[in-house]
């Protein structure tokens, strides 16, 4: 592997997910495992790429007040110790595989669902329930941590599905929910590792995202028909988890 191909392969990716505010930390993954990347390093590059492309989004979403602090709490608390606890369990290579495989294809479906159920953005929004958010950030927050990545795109469409919010409420609290988790998941990632960690190269990769989220922000502010976007996004996640699933199944070997 050359390493202009895959900082660019991560530019191009923040490009996108950075454009429907996600950190892109599942895509991250899949072309890590694609190109065979040192399996210890993979989820803690991923994670450190999503804050670097989402931080930027969320301080707009706050300075926009667009944050809706009394709904976000009973999200953060609930996922933050449970995103620490999933990325410091231990998996053997092809279990974590496995799930991640799984989850991107589930990811895939809950994105198309959420384009297809939400075109106009009118959605009254609702009264928090403490007991049911704190349930959903405790349960994505975990399937985040133990994946490696900040949890937006599952949550994000959950969201809409339950019609929590209005769309930009949900966008910045999706935002703000995979900084914090990622946070919490590099914290946990490093209380459990012990092999060398290669962080020049991480901080190449997280270079190539800030480059691409920067001009994927704009570009989604000013250009991109969401719609669109978000739709061959949940087409690449389908492939990308396939790929993952197909290849540590073994299901041609």
């Amino acid at each position: 592997m050359q390493h202009w191909e895959i900082l660019f392969i991560f530019l191009v990716i923040a490009f996108v997910y950075s454009s429907v505010g996600f950190g892109g930390g599942s895509s991250y993954l899949a072309v890590l495992t694609l190109y065979a990347f040192p399996f210890q390093e993979m989820k803690l590059a991923a994670l450190t790429c999503n804050i670097i492309v989402v931080t930027g989004g969320s301080i707009i979403f706050i300075r926009n007040n667009q944050v809706n602090w009394k709904k976000i709490i009973p999200l953060i608390v609930t996922s933050v110790p449970m995103a620490f606890m999933g990325a410091a369990i231990k998996l053997e290579q092809d279990t974590f595989f496995i799930i991640l495989g799984t989850t991107l294809i589930a990811a895939s479906v809950l994105l198309w669902l959420k384009n297809k159920g939400n075109t106009t953005g009118e959605v009254t929004a609702k009264e928090p329930n403490y007991l049911r958010d704190g349930i959903t950030g405790c349960l994505v927050g975990f399937l985040s941590g133990l994946v490696g990545i900040g949890g937006g795109i599952f949550l994000s469409p959950v969201l809409n599905l339950m019609k929590w919010d209005t769309p930009k409420k949900i966008a910045a609290t999706a935002s703000v929910f995979i900084l914090v988790n990622s946070v919490s998941g590099i914290a946990g990632q490093l209380s459990a590792v012990s092999d060398y960690i290669n962080f020049g190269r991480i901080g190449m990769l997280g270079a190539a995202v800030l480059a691409g989220g920067q001009i994927g922000s704009w570009m989604g502010a000013v250009r991109f028909n969401q719609l669109v976007v978000r739709r061959v996004t949940a087409l690449l996640v389908f492939v990308a988890g396939t790929e993952v699933l197909i290849r540590h199944l073994h299901i041609f070997d």
